[in-house]
């Protein structure tokens, strides 16, 4: 019998939001990109376009600003329909897309950062 395995979606990462979309944010995913749903964003500096987060940077993209609620494919150019969780919300730490090689302590700061935004990470089923 064959395997079926299902994709993640928005339940899988946002356990709760505010009441008429507050916690969503319209976005723009800068181009050179495949991003999962559920990806830790940082929001370059020059252009304010989101990036995955990459703590080892300076230009922006290392501080944490949100998670990305759909999944999007800005391989080609910049995709302008991407949903981002900006405020307000809870999501679950293990729907959560870290960058490749983070440590404990850069995880830790993101978190905090989400935090201070009013979006609560926590251990969720």
């Amino acid at each position: 019998m064959p395997v079926m395995t299902q994709s993640k979606n928005l339940g899988d990462v946002l356990k709760y939001e505010a009441p008429n979309l507050y916690s969503r944010e319209a976005a723009v995913v800068a181009a050179a990109q495949n991003l999962a749903i559920g990806t830790v964003l940082g929001r370059k500096t020059a252009d304010g376009k989101l990036h995955a987060l990459a703590p080892a940077a300076s230009d922006g993209t290392e501080a944490a600003i949100g998670v990305l609620a759909t999944d999007t494919d800005a391989t080609l150019i910049d995709r302008e329909d991407a949903l981002l969780i900006a405020r307000h919300a809870i999501v679950a730490r293990n729907g959560l897309i870290w960058p490749a090689g983070i440590t404990a302590p850069q995880k830790a700061a993101a978190t905090a950062q989400l935090t201070a935004l009013g979006i609560l990470v926590r251990d969720s089923a």
